[in-house]
């Protein structure tokens, strides 16, 4: 055997360890409560907007979300209601350049960073979708919160690609001075369903 196929063995080996199943804990309510609630916090701290709603109200939130007439893409296996949308079909960057607004799904989302990780499965779509148009929609369910990093990672699959967002695209130049945009992007609209899993929504959120 040659160094080469000892080396791909050893990585086949440790990708198929890294793919069993782990055990999540469950949470109890109070803990679960108080990670949605840091979420919201955190997240509307990297200047997001954030939204809480119950599960019935989730296609009004994203329908509001959305600026009058703004052309928008979801990709394949969206969930929710999104009128006039256009279905991801391998649209080219100059196809969603000219798109107002991407909505999505998430995989999990991190209460003490104010991230949320996309791995692009169905609902989530290509990587592509949520770096081009100005404005991404994302609608994250109360029981995708997980308190820290560590957390997250047990929830995601290491053999998929990842995208992580903590708030819309923004740089400095060596002024500081604050740039939104450039490398996603400009505005991130979070739809947070407090009601699924049975949390309850925010005080005065139905």
């Amino acid at each position: 055997m040659s160094a080469r196929d000892e080396i791909l063995g050893a990585v086949r080996d440790a990708i198929a360890s890294a793919r069993r199943p782990v055990d999540i804990p469950a949470l109890d309510r109070a803990e679960r409560d108080g990670d949605v609630d840091l979420f919201a916090e955190r997240v509307a701290d990297y200047r997001a907007t954030v939204v809480r709603c119950g599960p019935d109200g989730v296609d009004a939130a994203i329908e509001a979300a959305l600026p009058e007439g703004a052309t928008v893409v979801v990709p394949d296996g969206m969930p929710y209601a999104v009128p006039g949308a256009v279905p991801d079909a391998a649209l080219s960057a100059a196809d969603l350049d000219a798109t107002t607004a991407v909505v999505t799904t998430a995989t999990v989302a991190i209460a003490t960073t104010g991230t949320i990780v996309l791995s692009h499965g169905p609902g989530e779509g290509r990587r592509v979708l949520t770096l081009v148009p100005d404005l991404h929609v994302c609608v994250v369910r109360a029981d995708q919160v997980v308190d820290d990093v560590p957390a997250a990672v047990r929830r995601l699959d290491p053999a998929s690609p990842t995208t992580w967002i903590s708030g819309p695209s923004a740089t400095s130049d060596i002024e500081l001075s604050r740039v939104e945009g450039v490398h996603g992007p400009r505005t991130l609209h979070v739809v947070l369903v407090s009601g699924a899993d049975g949390i309850p929504p925010a005080d005065g959120v139905s």
